[in-house]
């Protein structure tokens, strides 16, 4: 049985038991890569203010296919054998684990590229709104310019700009 490629979820997940389901899937596995994205609580990007909680929503649906087409596509554009993305939303609070890109394939190098790629596309594209709670007021956050320079690299027009 195959592991779902895309799973949107409010409960935390287990890195460990996620890439040991990714590498079990399939025999060929020489490399897992993983990137895991948190929420940072300090004064970073918030005018001097801590983040004292972030929350995410996301649109049922649309959100899991703009993923799975980002899937696709970094399937067609790298030697990989199968990615796993897990997205929590709801509210979130800093050091909780937000997301888990994971990619497999026979050389690291595969992994790497496509883990980071998917990533870029997940920080700009995907359809999730962030709004981050700071003793100043709550915010919501919009994709940086850095951000879209990342995705641009891949030849991916940003649209946020």
């Amino acid at each position: 049985m195959s592991l779902p490629r895309t799973a949107i979820q409010t409960a935390d997940f287990d890195v460990s038991a996620e890439l040991a389901a990714l590498r079990q899937q399939d025999r060929r596995v020489g490399a897992v890569c993983s990137f895991v994205g948190t929420v940072r609580g300090g004064y970073e990007g918030n005018n001097g203010a801590p983040v004292l909680s972030m929350e995410l929503e996301h649109y049922p649906g649309m959100t899991e296919k703009a993923i799975e087409a980002m899937i696709d596509e970094a399937q067609r554009r790298f030697d990989i054998f199968a990615a796993r993305v897990v997205h929590r939303v709801g509210l979130l609070q800093p050091g909780d684990q937000i997301v888990l890109v994971a990619v497999s394939s026979a050389h690291r190098g595969q992994s790497f590229q496509a883990c980071e790629f998917l990533m870029d596309y997940l920080k700009t594209q995907a359809p999730f709104w962030k709004k981050e709670q700071t003793p100043h007021g709550a915010r919501w956050v919009d994709a940086r310019v850095s951000d879209d320079a990342a995705l641009a690299r891949w030849g991916i027009d940003a649209r946020n700009a």
